[in-house]
């Protein structure tokens, strides 16, 4: 799995990418390789803001989340892709 991590408007620091790397590696058992793991992070005044977009097979899965909490923002939107990849599971 290849995840990128652009960081705008805010520092790179190594514990948020540990944190990115280990959730987007959680949603790994529910699509098949080669997956592509595009996220954004950045800030705007008080709202931190996490864009995600997993590529897999040619079907891509988006989510976008903020909050005042980056780590929070990241488990919001990490929410909201397993739940898209739960409900094309399902199908």
């Amino acid at each position: 799995m290849q995840v990128n991590i652009t960081f705008r408007q805010m520092d790179a620091k190594d514990p948020i990418k540990d944190y990115v790397k280990q959730k987007v590696n959680k949603v790994k058992k529910f699509i098949p390789e080669p997956v592509t793991a595009s996220v954004v992070l950045s800030t705007e005044r008080f709202r931190q803001l996490c864009d995600v977009t997993i590529t897999s097979q040619g079907k891509t899965y988006k989510g976008s989340e903020s909050s005042e909490d980056m780590f929070s923002s990241i488990d919001k939107v990490m929410d909201k892709i397993e739940r898209q990849l739960r409900e094309r599971k399902s199908r």
